[in-house]
């Protein structure tokens, strides 16, 4: 009895020597503020103007008055503080070290000189840096700013920063979950990081760089980064073409004027559906005035500027001589030389156009020697058929000589001598003087190693041309195996699905700092860790049995926190019950509504911690807006809750197959083709657009969620495996749901991305026909769902049997019905190789659901947006009612329906794919 009170009053004394010290901290504060402070006389501290307190200890500091003095070095002791805000405050000297629980650091629009370049060591809590406008020393971006693995924001405006941009700002950095990263106003140099491609950011202001080089190379790399919604890189010395903007379906902002930028203007940034501002002026671009849709906001000045378009009249065509000498420069990165002076819609006109020679008002000459172009031949050059001399020589071309040079009718040179260009010789007549010399692989049938493409300042080894569509997979590094796990549904009166499942595959993550050590929160396995995971954040677990190490949750979500919000788990926050365990509806305190998934009692042993580790794994490496979001996690003795967002609509499955007795409408045509693209768009994501080739082998419709909007999004990723780098395919054991197997996984338990193509046909024959996967009411022999669609499509009589009845199709509607009828019958293929990848299949959907694109969106999704809502979140919502690409395969034709199943597809995949923001002009 007398130690338990020992221990209590040791308690007291430690929280009253706290208490003490936080109140001691704020006088020394108070006192190094040499301007008096409203609302600070009070004598206890928690009531002072703006700051707060949690039992006596000072969360959160913010000062909204201009003040003079400086910040005491005792502020490092206020170790319960997670926010501090003294933006606009005019304080002066060097900041001081803050405590490790800071979340929110605001120091912008002070007079502060200095940051300790180690300040950022430990503070792993950190989420938000804003220190614009401060005349810090010159100093690079310190290397501690690693350990900060939480972050989300960093925003150095005008912050004194040199040198060149750090790698870990990207990819394969230790913040996943950077959103907004807003470097402007400050001297950075050379190329923007490669490590950018792939990255999780979303607002980019690198502009008005001070250096006497400023930043500069290719822009190339943004066309990786699909996340991006706002681009500022204006005011730098950027140059060769804008790169492709396809996949950026959430790109609203775009500035790259004042840059040295040429080549044309891509389609793909003029009709990119959810642009509204962009800004092109001064710089070298090239063609015809870009025409973009009506609403975008176009500076003034674009054509005006100093921009090279050959017509002064926006939309207006250039001549057939201009589009085809830019054809055949497009290949060498549009150089800048050419661009200066290519001016003007006519080459033959007077006008001196660099490396081009006119006879009789045609081209005759094109001489590019020695003009360090690099790049590959382009068969555009025979469409120039005037042409008697092509002159190439000494450069650093690669490639091969295009065979279409050999029929152009008047050539009697071509002269490609001392450049790096290899593979046979074409056969050119008698009478034309080909010269070679001087390329050392020159008649050789392969490529030799090395840089092939433009030079881009030692950013890139290969331009990409205007309008190429390339599947990248980014930084497959560090993931070493994803495993198993089987979620639970959302809906109403689901029915439980008959899984097959290996219990014995284990998930292992590397563990992510800037030191190269793990930050883990080991606890003992009868111990409890919960955490709120930082979107993007890596998640890791030892297998040992033991022990759970988890890594990367920094704002904890108890379980007293969870029983609270799920009003104790009760039967009437149920969602769902599946093999995982049972789903519960929650709101916490700030209104946000969540989804929480409770482990089974029987499923808390080893295999049904793998599952819960996998999951947690998996998304907190990807993310996408049609992959349903991990908000935290909970472990607490033989508790195992995952949290997510709450997806109100509950699963596909209810729509589809239950819509009558939870006494619901059926699903529109037009609804299931848009759920259809995005659950395509997000399984594009997992295989070829995520830092890694993920494949989730149990795709089905109770694992597709629908929001308010009826936007769905792919969850259970309990069963993900992470393929190997450089394998194809690889053996694991059998996991997923019978109905969706594909046949050849079932017989080899051999994986591919080809796997979840099956399972998405099987599940679009579903949403065609209203029937499950495996129907056991039926007659034998059309039990199984893909058997019976393909013997229904064969029979032409007997197609209209497989349309859902409770679907009402109208002429236009039946077109693209027999074309999904299709798509869903190639998916399901025997073979592997015949089945098409997941970026094909969002080709062949994107079109058709633009064709029913709204042309007056409902009030209520424009404007009907909770204020509570970030900038971001509120553009999303809006920006689901855009479309993604206007690129339509017609091989998916009505006549095609038959034989689809045997047709290989050979369309590569293609690319694609949140804070407070301050659109101040200063910033632009």
């Amino acid at each position: 009895m007398g130690l338990g009170v020992s221990y209590v009053v040791l308690f007291c004394l430690m929280f009253v020597f706290a208490w003490s010290q936080d109140d001691d901290v704020m006088q020394k504060l108070k006192k190094a503020i040499s301007t008096p402070i409203v609302g600070w006389s009070d004598s206890d501290i928690c009531k002072w103007d703006g700051v707060r307190c949690d039992g006596k200890r000072v969360k959160s500091i913010q000062m909204n008055q201009i003040i003079e003095g400086t910040l005491p070095k005792e502020l490092v002791q206020l170790t319960e503080l997670k926010y501090f805000d003294f933006m606009g405050c005019q304080l002066s000297g060097s900041f001081p070290y803050m405590p490790n629980s800071l979340q929110n650091l605001r120091i912008s629009s002070n007079n502060f000189t200095s940051i300790p370049n180690d300040f950022f060591n430990n503070m792993t809590n950190l989420k938000e840096v804003r220190i614009d406008s401060n005349p810090f020393s010159q100093w690079e971006v310190p290397s501690s700013l690693k350990n900060c693995l939480a972050l989300q924001t960093f925003s150095a405006v005008n912050a004194g920063f040199v040198g060149t941009i750090p790698e870990f700002f990207g990819n394969n950095g230790p913040f996943p979950g950077l959103v907004d990263l807003f470097l402007s106003f400050n001297s950075f140099e050379a190329a923007l990081p490669l490590s950018f491609a792939g990255s999780s950011i979303e607002k980019l202001w690198l502009n008005g760089q001070k250096s006497n080089n400023k930043l500069n190379g290719t822009i190339s790399v943004l066309q990786n980064m699909t996340s991006l919604t706002q681009i500022w890189v204006h005011g730098n010395s950027f140059t060769g073409p804008i790169p492709d903007f396809s996949n950026h379906d959430q790109l609203f902002d775009v500035s790259l004027r004042d840059n040295q930028l040429t080549g044309v203007v891509p389609p793909s940034l003029t009709s990119l559906n959810s642009l509204k501002v962009v800004n092109l002026t001064n710089n070298y671009l090239q063609g015809s005035p870009p025409k973009f849709q009506d609403g975008v906001r176009v500076d003034n000045d674009m054509v005006r500027g100093n921009n090279r378009f050959c017509t002064s009249k926006v939309g207006q065509p250039c001549s057939p001589l201009v589009n085809a000498l830019l054809s055949v420069v497009e290949p060498f990165g549009y150089p800048l030389a050419l661009a200066d002076s290519w001016q003007g819609n006519d080459p033959c006109n007077g006008n001196n156009w660099i490396g081009i020679v006119c006879s009789g008002g045609n081209i005759s000459i094109i001489n590019f020697q020695d003009m360090h172009f690099s790049g590959s031949i382009s068969p555009s050059f025979a469409s120039l058929t005037s042409l008697t001399k092509l002159l190439l020589a000494k450069n650093n071309l690669t490639g091969t000589i295009p065979k279409e040079l050999a029929s152009m009718p008047h050539l009697k040179e071509l002269d490609v001598s001392n450049n790096l260009l290899y593979g046979e010789i074409p056969s050119f007549r008698g009478d034309v003087v080909v010269k070679t010399g001087g390329n050392p692989d020159i008649g050789k049938d392969k490529k030799p190693p090395g840089p092939s493409g433009p030079s881009s300042g030692g950013e890139d080894k290969k331009k990409l041309g205007v309008g190429a569509i390339v599947g990248i997979v980014v930084g497959i590094v560090g993931l070493l195996g994803v495993a198993v796990l089987v979620f639970v549904m959302y809906g109403r009166r689901r029915k439980r699905d008959g899984k097959v499942q290996s219990p014995n595959a284990i998930v292992v993550h590397p563990h992510h700092s800037g030191d190269g050590k793990s930050l883990k929160i080991s606890v003992a396995a009868s111990g409890s860790s919960c955490g709120r995971v930082v979107e993007g954040t890596s998640t890791a677990f030892s297998p040992s049995s033991s022990v759970q190490t988890v890594e990367a949750g920094n704002m904890v979500i108890s379980i007293q926190v969870l029983r609270e919000v799920t009003n104790n788990f009760s039967e009437k926050n149920i969602l769902g019950k599946g093999g995982f365990g049972t789903v519960y509806k929650g709101e916490l305190d700030d209104g946000t509504k969540i989804a929480v998934k409770r482990m089974q009692s029987e499923m808390v042993g080893d295999k049904g911690l793998t599952e819960f580790r996998s999951e947690i794994a998996v998304l907190t490496k990807v993310r996408h807006r049609h992959l349903v979001a991990l908000l935290g996690y909970c472990l607490d003795d033989n508790e195992k809750l995952l949290v997510y967002e709450y997806m109100p609509q509950g699963p596909l499955s209810q729509h589809l197959f239950e819509w009558k007795d939870d006494g619901l409408e059926p699903l529109g045509w037009k609804r299931r083709l848009s759920i259809a693209l995005d659950v395509a768009r997000g399984v594009e994501y997992l295989h070829g657009l995520a830092q890694q080739i993920f494949i989730h082998r149990d795709l089905k419709p109770s694992n597709i969620l629908l929001g308010d909007d009826m936007r769905a999004k792919v969850s259970d990723f309990g069963l993900v495996r992470l393929a190997p780098e450089g394998q194809a395919s690889f053996e694991t054991r059998l996991a997923g749901t019978f109905g969706y197997l594909a046949p050849e996984y079932a017989v080899t338990g051999r994986v591919t991305t080809k796997v979840d193509v099956y399972s998405y046909g099987v599940i679009l024959m579903e949403m065609v026909t209203g029937r499950r996967a495996i129907d056991n009411s039926q007659p034998d022999e059309n039990v199984h769902l893909v058997t019976w669609f393909r013997r229904m499509l064969i029979n032409k009589d007997s197609f209209a049997k497989v349309i859902d009845p409770a679907m009402e199709i109208d002429e236009e509607g039946l077109e693209s019905f027999k074309t999904i009828a299709g798509l869903a019958s190639q998916c399901c293929a025997r073979e592997p190789y015949q089945r098409p990848d997941m970026g094909h299949v969002v080709n062949v959907l994107a079109p058709l659901v633009e064709i029913w694109k709204p042309t007056e969106p409902d009030a209520e999704d424009l404007f009907g947006i909770d204020l509570d809502m970030t900038l971001p979140q509120a553009l999303s919502k809006w920006k689901n009612f855009e479309g993604r690409t206007n690129t339509f395969d017609s091989s998916y034709s009505s006549s095609m329906i038959t034989s689809c199943e045997n047709t290989q597809s050979s369309i590569p995949p293609r690319s694609s794919g949140f804070a407070d923001s301050f659109t101040s002009a200063d910033a632009r």
